[in-house]
């Protein structure tokens, strides 16, 4: 099971903010498709699906006092404006994405040909809806506002066992969020509790589009969820939301935190060659103490370590007493590796490693004597 299509992934969260007009939710897409390329990232446009007829009791459709019924039936369009919206997401470059509230919206996300489904945080336990999405065997993320560890742990082995791509989003549900309520601690909880999911970080934020996302990658969050709108025809846009410009700032900070962090964290980093011979400048090399003869075998005693490292030169790295000298070297003269025998001085590999390493040696210059100066 390859989780690939979840790393480096944007989620930018186009919600009801078309307002049930598909030539405002045309525009989001055509915005922020523009920024997208512009920074060179990978990114989805999520929409919510819900098939009002049924997802709305009968009794209840029109209801003023109820702020999700009121909202849901505000920015509904039909089907047809939707498969619009998913054809113009995949035509500006993007995947396409939606999070379906109930069963008939998941059949629309497959007759669609959407790329990835999204459980929201007040779905994590809707198990009718959760088996209805797993059925599709398109790639899963869920996001984990306000959810219990049992909740997550559920989620976690459900689509484990059924090998369907899966991320698990750290988020907290409260719109807008404060910095102090990011809780991004969790990210690191949620990727050693889950080793083998890809975590991400979905948020609400208001305040800040740099430092989040730089501390959320750093922390091993690889995808990054935002709401996004436009400020277009006078439509208040919410504190939580994303504007163009403000998801300019975010794809940057990104790229930046990427360039900070470098190399993955599960092996060992390559040191590039110009750290190395600053480091072998600073390294002591091996000196005779005293004139050294062939055949005698080196002790402790009959060298000292000094700087300069001189190409070709043994260094303290590798001097372990018992080598065997194979060419006369001068009092206060550099040990040189063909000088020696060991059982290093045979491999290949430590022979490039030292005749390429030091500086230069110094040529040699007479001090001019003292001058004495009169009283």
């Amino acid at each position: 099971m390859s989780t690939s299509i979840f790393n480096d992934l944007f989620v930018l969260e186009l919600a009801s903010n078309h307002w049930g007009k598909a030539d405002r939710g045309l525009r989001i897409v055509d915005e922020f498709g523009a920024v997208v390329r512009r920074n060179h990232v990978k990114a989805a446009i999520k929409l919510q699906f819900r098939d009002v007829e049924s997802f709305i009791h009968k009794d209840h459709r029109f209801r003023d006092d109820h702020r999700y019924i009121k909202k849901v039936g505000a920015t509904h369009m039909p089907w047809s404006a939707f498969r619009g919206l998913v054809e113009a997401v995949r035509q500006a470059g993007m995947m396409t994405m939606v999070t379906p509230f109930d069963e008939i919206s998941v059949d629309k996300c497959v007759e669609f040909d959407v790329e990835v489904l999204k459980i929201a945080s007040s779905d994590i336990r809707d198990w009718h809806l959760i088996e209805k999405m797993a059925s599709t065997g398109k790639p899963v993320i869920a996001s984990s506002g306000g959810s219990s560890l049992e909740d997550i742990d559920n989620l976690v082995d459900f689509f484990g066992t059924r090998d369907i791509p899966f991320a698990l989003n750290h988020c907290v549900s409260i719109y807008p969020s404060r910095d102090d309520e990011l809780e991004l601690n969790q990210i690191d909880f949620l990727r050693d509790r889950f080793p083998g999911t890809v975590i991400g970080f979905s948020t609400h934020e208001m305040t800040d589009w740099s430092s989040s996302v730089m501390m959320a990658y750093a922390k091993g969050a690889r995808t990054f969820e935002r709401h996004v709108d436009i400020d277009f025809e006078g439509v208040p846009v919410s504190p939580y939301c994303t504007l163009p410009e403000q998801a300019e700032v975010w794809f940057k900070a990104f790229h930046k935190a990427k360039e900070m962090c470098g190399a993955p964290a599960d092996a060992k980093r390559r040191p590039p060659e110009k750290e190395t011979r600053y480091l072998d400048e600073l390294v002591r090399g091996v000196y005779a103490r005293r004139a050294l003869s062939p055949g005698q075998v080196l002790t402790r005693d009959d060298v000292y370590f000094a700087v300069p490292l001189l190409h070709g030169q043994i260094s303290v790295r590798e001097f372990v007493s018992g080598e065997t000298v194979r060419r006369p070297v001068a009092a206060d003269g550099a040990v040189h590796l063909r000088d020696i025998e060991s059982d290093y001085s045979n491999s290949l590999v430590v022979q490039r490693l030292i005749e390429d390493r030091g500086v230069p040696a110094a040529p040699v210059t007479v001090q001019p004597p003292l001058r004495r100066v009169a009283s």
